[in-house]
This record gives C-alpha cells, structure tokens and sequence, in this order.
C-alpha cells in the first residue's frame, strides 16, 4: 500500500471527529471512507467532499470547486465531489459541517442506489429470435 502524505493524514485527522476515517490509495489519489462509505477524496493537495444536488449549491455558494479529470477526448468530466472553503481546512472543528454534508450526500446516494430496482439479468433462449425473447423464469 502507498505510504500517505502528511496532508492525507492531516484530512483524516480533521475528519476523525465523524468516526473512524480511513483513507484508501486509489486512481493516484486516496478515497476518504468512513465504514465503507466514501465521502471524500484527496488528490494532491486538495481535498474534496461528496456533493449532491441538495448540497452542491451550499459547496459552490462557499467558493468550491468541482473535481474534473480529462477525458481521453479532450474534454473535461466534473465529479460529484467539491473542495470546502478554504477556511474550513483551518481546524476540524471549521471542517466539521462540510464533512458532514459531504458524509449525507454520500448516505443519499447510496439509499437512492439500493431503493431503485436492480435490472434483472437476460437469459438468452437458443438465439433463434435474435436474443429478442427472454428466458422464462
């Protein structure tokens, strides 16, 4: 496992307050988790929180802005991911509300995730019919 930046241990220290904070190297940055949720992600010197439609305006408003990574294309993708204000890195206790909008944006998604119905799996019958008819179950 990569070895952690002081700054990465100094987010997870800020966060700490919200439960036991663990930071997981991954796609050259480290995802923030906490019990097996992630709300957070560190890349370089930046750390960003899980927005959502509810809370991305409070994060914009504040004077965040967004994770975006390059497309192969050219083009930018945006993340549902937004850096706190500045003033908040100042202490745990200033980053406390941002943590923990981005901890109930990251809830939110994932009830939103397990209420929506999963798709069921095709069973393809002999192919007769191009893969137009399923498997009767």
């Amino acid at each position: 496992m990569p070895k952690t930046s002081p700054f990465v241990e100094r987010c997870v220290a800020m966060l700490t307050p919200l439960g036991p904070v663990k930071a997981q190297a991954m796609f050259g940055g480290w995802g923030v988790f906490l019990d097996d949720l992630m709300f957070g992600l560190i890349v370089g010197e930046n750390l960003y929180l899980k927005v959502d439609a509810e809370s991305r305006p409070i994060f914009a408003e504040a004077g965040g802005t967004a994770f975006t990574y390059p497309r192969g294309d050219g083009a930018s993708v945006e993340m549902s991911y937004w850096t706190p204000p500045a003033a908040a890195s100042a202490s745990a206790k200033a980053m406390a509300p941002w943590a923990e909008r981005g901890l109930a944006a990251a809830r939110r998604e994932r009830a939103r995730k397990a209420a929506r119905p999963r798709a069921r799996a095709r069973d393809d019958d002999d192919g007769e019919d191009g893969g137009k008819r399923r498997a009767r179950r």
